[in-house]
């Protein structure tokens, strides 16, 4: 098992260019395209994937496999997350098409015997 805080994974901005040039020349890949996550063994960035395509790349001199499956895991969290309506969505999908119109639950399924209007005048 591996800590949840083993690895230090974020999406690459505009500073971590630098770091994904390196990756990339290293797995002598082309670019990645698209929104990027990285990873990073011990302070160093080891391995990114593409949002976009799904594509990794890795430091070859690392053993970087367990941090790429966390980012594939990361990256089908993220997509899940991103493709899920937002809360506000989901509650307003779920009420009634017109105000004043509402739902009707019906009763408990009762005994053969029993008489509701007759409980009920008691």
């Amino acid at each position: 098992m591996f800590p949840a805080n083993t690895y230090r994974i974020w999406i690459a901005g505009a500073d971590d260019a630098d770091a994904l040039a390196r990756l990339e020349e290293q797995a002598s890949r082309s670019p990645l395209v698209g929104r990027v996550l990285i990873g990073e063994i011990a302070g160093t960035p080891a391995a990114a994937i593409s949002l976009h395509d799904g594509r990794a790349v890795t430091d070859g001199s690392r053993n970087a496999d367990h941090l790429v499956t966390t980012l594939r895991m990361r990256a089908g969290a993220i997509r899940a997350y991103e493709a899920t309506p937002s809360l506000p969505d989901r509650l307003r999908a779920a009420l009634p098409a017109y105000r004043g119109e509402s739902i009707v639950i019906p009763p408990p399924a009762w005994r053969d015997d029993y008489d509701v209007d007759e409980h009920l005048a008691a």
